[in-house]
């Protein structure tokens, strides 16, 4: 129906429900809702730049963290130490009391300092064991009164032949006595200086200038006729002994010269024989055996 045409009392009803409406729907329960949605909008156009400075930040830092390392580390030293200075800081002292003194520092005979020097001592010194070496063997001292022994004006090898020799040489000397008791060598009485020779070929199993009461003495051991043999000259001169331990000698070979060393009471030999491992009286064992 055309407005026109109603009723007003229906009109005015229409109005009424209208503006009704109208206020309704401006009512103050719809005004937080909008509030808060535009709250919503602000909080998060300030949370996005506040995100972004902290992305930012946190690769600013990490960058920082590697590169300061790197440049540190590339960074010349301005102030470099030296060893020295580093010595000199942890250098610790010592503190001497007054009375204290010095000890004198043996070097011996020893002074040279340079390598020539060094070099040049050596030589002396090689030449001067030489020399004595050369004089040991020209001639021999005695020791005690002062005697020279040339070893030229004796026969190097005994008389005779075969495997056993006389120790001394035939009429130089005379025996005294022989094994008996405990005794067990023959004393073979010569003038000192009297020349000795190995019995028989062997090796020297020692050499020595004081071996007991045999004082200065001679021992070799030997094989003869297949069987082994060992003697041993003793009372020999001090400085006399003409082989060292070790040395292989022949039969008849000189090796040493009568004296009065160990317990003795005249110039003499003492000989022993052992054959085997058991004792023979010396001077019969020669006369069987020596050629």
């Amino acid at each position: 129906m055309p407005t026109s045409q109603r009723n007003p009392s229906v009109q005015a009803q229409e109005d009424h429900v209208l503006a009704t409406d109208i206020q309704s729907a401006n009512t103050p329960e719809e005004r937080p809702v909008a509030r808060r949605t535009t709250t919503r909008v602000n909080a998060r156009t300030v949370v996005k730049p506040l995100r972004s400075i902290a992305i930012f930040g946190a690769v600013g830092a990490l960058v920082a963290a590697v590169a300061l390392p790197a440049y540190a580390a590339t960074k010349p030293a301005e102030n470099a130490t030296t060893v020295q200075q580093m010595a000199a800081v942890d250098a610790q002292s010592l503190v001497v009391a007054s009375q204290a003194t010095s000890a004198p520092l043996s070097r011996g005979t020893f002074t040279a300092t340079t390598p020539d020097e060094i070099e040049k001592k050596k030589a002396e010194e090689a030449a001067a064991a030489r020399a004595a070496a050369a004089a040991a063997a020209a001639s021999v001292s005695t020791g005690t009164g002062g005697r020279t022994f040339d070893v030229g004006a004796y026969a190097l090898v005994s008389p005779g032949s075969g495997e056993v020799r006389y120790p001394l040489p035939q009429g130089s000397y005379h025996v005294s006595r022989t094994v008996g008791g405990a005794h067990n060598g023959a004393d073979m009485l010569a003038p000192q200086g009297t020349p000795i020779y190995a019995a028989a070929a062997g090796v020297v199993r020692q050499s020595a200038e004081s071996i007991g009461g045999y004082g200065v003495a001679v021992m070799i051991d030997s094989v003869v006729g297949g069987q082994r043999v060992q003697t041993t000259y003793g009372h020999m001169t001090y400085g006399s002994r003409q082989v060292s331990a070790g040395e292989s000698v022949a039969a008849g070979q000189l090796i040493g010269f009568v004296g009065s060393t160990g317990r003795s009471t005249a110039n003499h030999l003492h000989f022993e024989v052992w054959v085997n491992g058991g004792l023979l009286e010396p001077i019969a064992w020669l006369a069987a055996n020596a050629g």
